[in-house]
């Protein structure tokens, strides 16, 4: 299988391809670069493994939430890739692929929480929670927008842990969801090779989309996106 994931959703930039497995990244620290830097990354990993466009099996793409215009360069990007190409999307939640980075880096034991907080700005958080299933996270309520006050974990874990920059605002939660928490990793920002590895096992289970309907999650209502065919 071989399969492209890029994201755009928050401050890094970053593209991986995975052949059979075997995963190859680019990432980079860069709030403002990321139209500038990702197909350059792209480019990069095709000619590093000496694939065409053409060989790839799939896209997949860091959905959101995340920085809107972020998420929209990843889109797009992956909508007029899919639409070439005529090769199926898988869409992968940008929190969920922060949850599976905490699994791999936290030591969260078998059914362990990981609760991932981003900064959704106008003082609000983009909030997920998940379980640690066999060695991928498992969402265990919906993903929802609200303030830091508002937030609460789902009951039935083996613990919880906290993910993502979003956690700077601990002090705001509530004291039930704060004191659950026995550590926090404020410090992860989304990678591609994490969305590759959670669309590699979609894929496997036919969860794609066309290009069409390769679409950005914002979860505020107020946003609109308009798909690349019917600009």
């Amino acid at each position: 299988m071989k399969l492209l994931a890029l994201d755009t959703s928050s401050e890094g930039c970053s593209a991986a391809l995975l052949v059979d497995g075997d995963i190859s990244e680019r990432f980079e620290l860069a709030p403002r670069g990321h139209t500038r830097l990702l197909m350059p990354m792209v480019r990069e990993l095709l000619a590093e493994k000496n694939l065409a466009p053409a060989e790839l099996d799939a896209l997949a793409f860091a959905r959101g939430p995340g920085s809107f215009t972020g998420v929209r360069i990843a889109t797009g990007v992956v909508q007029g890739l899919a639409w070439g190409l005529d090769i199926p999307v898988v869409p992968v939640s940008s929190l969920e692929a922060v949850a599976l980075g905490a699994i791999d880096s936290m030591d969260i034991p078998e059914n362990g929480g990981i609760a991932v907080a981003f900064d959704a700005r106008m003082g609000e958080l983009y909030w997920g929670c998940f379980a640690a299933r066999s060695g991928l996270p498992v969402a265990l309520a919906p993903e929802q927008v609200c303030p830091p006050e508002a937030v609460s974990l789902p009951a039935a874990t083996e613990g919880w842990c906290g993910a993502g920059p979003g956690w700077q605002y601990r002090s705001a939660m509530p004291v039930e969801v704060s004191e659950s928490v026995d550590n926090v990793d404020e410090t992860l920002v989304l990678r591609a090779a994490w969305v590759a590895r959670l669309a590699a096992n979609a894929y496997e289970q036919g969860k794609t989309v066309s290009a069409e309907q390769a679409q950005p999650v914002y979860i505020r209502d107020e946003v609109a996106w308009k798909k690349l065919p019917g600009r």
